[in-house]
């Protein structure tokens, strides 16, 4: 448990319509608060904070990004607490897309700044609202540093095979057109944290071979030898690879063409059917595995079609990564179907013994919020539960540039 002197960072995620704030602290992961505002840029908003038993709500306009900073600095003096205090060592931003520059966690000037909104243009949903959530948190901690935390960093070194599609090669350098990643944040935390535990038993892990699978409602995969990003599902944007709650994941680019004029759809609306209205949701109803799962035990057969879909592209990586990589050492689940959703996890790696991986059927149906193995003793491929922590992922990198500025 950190000591109340300890140093804590500020952890802030601005989407499009929200901003989520943690207060931790990075040596061990002691969260002192942690919260969300609501329906910004609305005319009525609402948030709530949450600091051990004491809690505080608010409902109100939240006009913007600033305000809803000014409203996260009103629930910290109703917990008793104060973004003034002077523990406060960093500020750590996450930030979607960092295109080919940034492969490292960076001290916020007007230049990253602007880079950050030029790089809008390719994560336009999420670029544009993390500056927002930047001007209004350096508008009320101007004293402190202000890192921005990557979620494309860790896939910046992926071999030029994975990064690069067989798109015409001037358009492809005139617009930016490559594969970035996404979750990388996640996926750098989940195989360092697997490294480590192997480590500790005595396991060579310099060449590690694992797979992550980071299964939320949006999900991805990647391939990582020792420590680095080998291969990954998401590509110029989340919208690739695998199927996700609403959005379809790999789909034939033609069908883009095909929607236009079959059925007289432009632009804007082919991106809401494909990131909104397709995956788990457009094909059963439903993108809560919770209600899934249970559609499926009770032999709805849109959700068992959903889920055979969802898992067959699962497999489908799982199998390609395996051979990217020379072979396989560990697969690891994380992100909240990763971690909860035993039903995913026995269908895809049921029947895989000739390639070395085995289930513990009774450790895999067991519910932990441990990291853990999952693997029958037997299994020459461990496979684990690992839960992912993005807010310490970004605190710890945060505080490692405050201390370099620091000297």
């Amino acid at each position: 448990m950190a000591a109340p002197t300890d140093p804590r960072v500020l952890v802030i995620n601005s989407g499009s319509s929200s901003l989520k704030f943690q207060l931790l602290a990075p040596a061990d992961g002691t969260v002192e608060a942690t919260g969300i505002v609501e329906r910004v840029g609305q005319d009525r908003g609402n948030a709530s904070i949450t600091a051990g038993d004491r809690e505080s709500t608010f409902e109100g306009p939240v006009p913007d990004h600033k305000e809803a900073m000014k409203i996260v600095e009103r629930l910290f003096g109703d917990v008793g607490l104060s973004l003034a205090d002077d523990r406060i060592r960093a500020v750590g931003h996450r930030v979607v897309q960092g295109g080919a520059r940034y492969s490292q966690p960076v001290l916020i000037d007007e230049q990253v700044r602007w880079d950050i909104h030029d790089l809008g243009k390719l994560a336009p949903l999420h670029n544009y609202a993390a500056v927002d959530g930047i001007d209004g948190a350096q508008a009320l901690l101007p004293e402190v540093p202000h890192v921005a935390v990557f979620d494309t960093a860790f896939f910046t070194a992926l071999p030029d095979a994975a990064a690069n599609y067989a798109l015409n090669r001037e358009l492809a350098k005139q617009y930016r057109v490559r594969r970035y990643g996404a979750h990388g944040t996640s996926h750098q935390f989940v195989s360092e944290a697997v490294s480590s535990h192997l480590a500790a038993q005595g396991r060579d892990v310099s060449a590690l071979r694992q797979v992550v699978l980071h299964l939320g409602n949006g999900a991805s995969a990647s391939a990582v030898r020792g420590g680095e990003a080998m291969e990954t599902s998401m590509g110029l944007t989340p919208l690739e690879g695998l199927v996700m709650g609403t959005r379809t994941g790999d789909i034939d680019p033609s069908i883009y063409i095909h929607l236009h004029r079959q059925a007289g759809f432009g632009a804007e609306e082919i991106d809401d059917v494909l990131n909104k209205r397709s995956g788990m949701m457009g094909m059963c109803g439903m993108n809560d595995f919770r209600d899934i799962t249970a559609a499926v035990d009770a032999g709805d057969e849109a959700a068992t079609l959903a889920m055979d879909v969802y898992v067959h592209r699962l497999r489908k990586y799982l199998g390609s990564y395996s051979f990217v990589l020379g072979g396989l050492d560990v697969i690891a689940f994380t992100a909240g179907i990763g971690e909860n959703v035993p039903m995913v996890r026995e269908r895809l790696l049921t029947g895989l013994e000739g390639f070395g991986i085995e289930l513990d059927l009774e450790a895999n149906a067991a519910r932990s919020k441990e990291m853990r193995v999952i693997s029958a003793p037997g299994s020459k491929v461990t496979v684990m539960i690992v839960p992912t922590d993005e807010e310490l992922s970004i605190a710890r990198q945060a505080a490692e540039v405050a201390r370099e500025i620091a000297g």
